[in-house]
């Protein structure tokens, strides 16, 4: 079997955290803002960030911040030639919205319960609890019912796009997790390379096992 290599489809500047996530599970990768070279890539790793241009979903800017139009389109790009060519992708934060607006669902601009979940000098922290139909998610295989995770977003998903679910909520009911219910992608809405001892690597070890 040909080792890992996974491309993280982002701007240098604001990856390092999942870098050197990476670096402390030695497995290879590449940080590159091009779909093609990323395509060459066994895994897509698309980390967290501002927030998706709104159009992209249709509607007009209501909440939106920190947006980086060019950043969404070359991350929906990559996402595209990975789920064509059926490998493995994981969404963090940011990257779980990228993988809901592809599939055509929505973004909530703004949600009701941000203080619980948004990013304030630091992460705030709550837990999230499995809410998929059967035990044989990846949530469900790591987690079992819940977990403790940071959070440092005001957005959520909303509509959910095509062959999407969702796997795990936040009490509030905010969606923190989802899996594409034909091909290997899976994401989360917290931060795992920035709790790598409280779970986070557990799910890195796992991604790399797709």
């Amino acid at each position: 079997m040909t080792a890992p290599l996974i491309a993280i489809v982002g701007r240098a500047e604001d990856v390092h955290n999942y870098e050197n996530a990476l670096r402390k599970l030695q497995i290879p990768f590449s940080t590159t803002q091009n779909p093609e070279e990323a395509a060459l890539a066994s895994h897509l790793i698309l980390p967290g960030g501002g927030d998706i241009t709104p159009a992209f979903f249709g509607q007009q800017n209501t909440g939106s911040r920190n947006i980086d139009t060019e950043l969404d389109i070359l991350q929906i790009q990559a996402l595209s030639l990975f789920m064509e060519q059926k490998k493995p992708v994981l969404g963090i934060c940011k990257g779980l919205q990228i993988i809901n607006v592809h599939q055509g669902g929505t973004i909530t601009q703004d949600i009701d319960t941000a203080d619980t979940h948004k990013w304030a000098g630091r992460d705030k922290y709550h837990h999230v609890y499995h809410s998929g139909l059967s035990r044989t998610d990846f949530f469900y295989q790591l987690y079992g019912s819940g977990t403790r995770v940071n959070s440092a977003h005001h957005q959520a998903s909303d509509k959910l796009g095509q062959n999407l679910a969702v796997v795990c909520r936040a009490g509030d009911n905010i969606i923190e997790g989802i899996m594409h219910t034909k091909l290997p992608v899976i994401a989360v809405q917290w931060h795992p390379e920035r709790m790598m001892d409280e779970g986070g690597e557990e799910l890195f070890q796992y991604f790399i096992t797709l």
